[in-house]
């Protein structure tokens, strides 16, 4: 198999072809390494190899879904025996390397794909772009000016530029949607509780933080998350199971349903580009094409109490996470060693009280609570991901020190204006790359449905997939062009 055909197929079709034994996990790993040896030197979206993957393929069960697939995980949360993690921080660096596997590696491994290498992330993930001093910037595989978004740019890049059909992503702000929309890829945020976090964790940022995958295909995304959801054991809180396989979901043809669409930012300074605004008007046509009904709204909840809230579950998270690193590792946290907008932001965190918590846990409530109704009456919430095509490197730059803490959360959060509601109310959402802007940049479309409802993006999402295809659409950066 050469790369270009390699890069083809998504995830389950290359399964499918090791099941028939056209090709072998072995030489799909040796594809996927040919693949980063190709276009990782211009990208820079894996930072570090896995090196024990013929061991993978040894205890991997053949019957497995993905059995034999690459695959990529993102360098921070998720942690694999034996395997350093950085957290895209000097703080961190050679200093951790994982004793256990976490749950939801444990259960990738199930799932069969094979981990090969580590991909970047911006500094303890606090950032819509993936910039980190410590490894220098991700480039988008569509135009390397642009940002591949963050924080799973390392894992979305790589997906891009077909190094690999799927790899690991996180999400606490719109981690795995934002790279998604600007690389051209799938990315769903699972409910809050869908898929494992333990068993170092049990909420990471404080219930914001979810887990998942960056894929080019609905199917992979469905299969995936149907080979990794469920609760760990000592879980704190479980929610309602799957009524059958998310996979199956695609297979059949949805109700007709009740669906909003909006552009609004809550924000007058921020305002969509006309493309965006496009892309998500050709969406509504195709789903009112397909039979559903869809009108323009959106849900109403306070936007300064949630900012105000946000910034102290980011701060107080990673405060906590630095205090903890540097009594680990005797290392000072200092300009030396955190940028400066995540030093502002540690020291911030530090100065907050046990009473900030508990309002700032109030007010995640409270938008819970307003936001919940709307989607008692509407099945689906559609917006767009980013309010434009594509963001210019430097744009979010987390080391610029004439910010401070909440000079960098407005910054960086008057960007992602479109996500983060619903990381705050545990909602599924969904990026879709359903257009592209006449200068190629990808542009993604959000699904958010109601809490627990994966199986209602899964079916418009397997519809849209079919109406308005992207399957055939390539990077100006991808391995088979560069093996061309």
């Amino acid at each position: 198999m050469k790369l270009s055909e390699y890069a083809r197929f998504d995830g389950l079709e290359l399964a499918a072809l090791v099941k028939s034994r056209q090709v072998s996990p072995a030489e799909l790993a040796q594809l996927a390494l040919d693949g980063i040896a190709a276009v990782n030197p211009t990208i820079n979206a894996v930072i570090g190899p896995i090196s024990d993957w013929k061991e993978q393929i040894a205890a991997a069960a053949p019957d497995s879904p993905f059995y034999g697939v690459p695959f990529l995980i993102k360098d921070i949360l998720l942690h694999a025996r034996g395997i350093p993690c950085d957290a895209g921080s000097r703080l961190v660096q050679g200093a951790f390397v994982a004793p256990a596997d976490t749950d939801l590696m444990q259960r990738f491994r199930r799932s069969g794909v094979i981990a090969l290498g580590r991909t970047s992330t911006p500094e303890f993930g606090f950032n819509a772009n993936t910039e980190p001093l410590l490894y220098g910037p991700t480039r988008n595989p569509w135009n390397p000016a642009y940002s591949a978004g963050g924080s799973s740019g390392g894992s979305a890049a790589a997906v891009a530029a077909g190094i690999v059909p799927i790899a690991h992503a996180n999400d606490g702000g719109g981690s795995i949607r934002l790279p998604a929309a600007t690389c051209g890829l799938v990315g769903l945020k699972p409910t809050r509780g869908r898929t494992p976090v333990g068993p170092e964790l049990g909420d990471p940022l404080h219930g914001l933080g979810i887990e998942h995958v960056v894929c080019r295909s609905v199917r992979d995304c469905a299969a995936m998350l149907d080979a990794v959801e469920g609760p760990g054991v000592g879980d704190r809180f479980v929610i309602g199971r799957p009524r059958r396989p998310y996979l199956d979901e695609l297979r059949n043809a949805p109700r007709r349903m009740r669906i909003a669409f909006s552009t609004a930012t809550y924000d007058d300074s921020v305002r969509p580009n006309h493309e965006v605004v496009g892309a998500l008007e050709a969406a509504v046509r195709t789903c009112t094409d397909l039979g559903h009904d869809v009108e323009e709204a959106r849900p109403d909840y306070d936007i300064d109490a949630f900012h105000r809230a946000n910034i102290v579950l980011w701060a107080s998270f990673l405060a906590a996470g630095v205090t903890g690193i540097a009594e680990a590792t005797g290392r000072r946290p200092s300009a030396e060693n955190l940028e400066a907008t995540v030093l502002a932001n540690y020291e911030y965190g530090l100065t907050l009280t046990a009473l900030d918590m508990e309002v700032a846990l109030a007010t995640m409530n409270q938008v819970c609570r307003a936001v919940a109704p709307f989607f008692e009456r509407y099945d689906l919430l559609l917006t767009p991901v980013w309010p434009s095509p594509g963001l210019k490197l430097g744009v979010l730059n987390a080391n610029d020190p004439a910010l401070g803490a909440k000079g960098w959360y407005e910054h960086l959060f008057r960007h992602i204006p479109y996500t983060a509601l619903y990381n705050m109310t545990g909602q599924p959402a969904l990026s879709l790359p359903l257009a592209q802007s006449s200068g190629g940049m990808p542009i993604g479309i959000q699904a958010v449905a109601r809490y627990g409802s994966e199986d209602t993006l899964m079916q418009i999402a397997g519809q849209l997939e079919h109406a308005m295809p992207w399957k055939d659409r390539r990077p100006t950066i991808h391995v088979s062009t560069t093996a061309a």
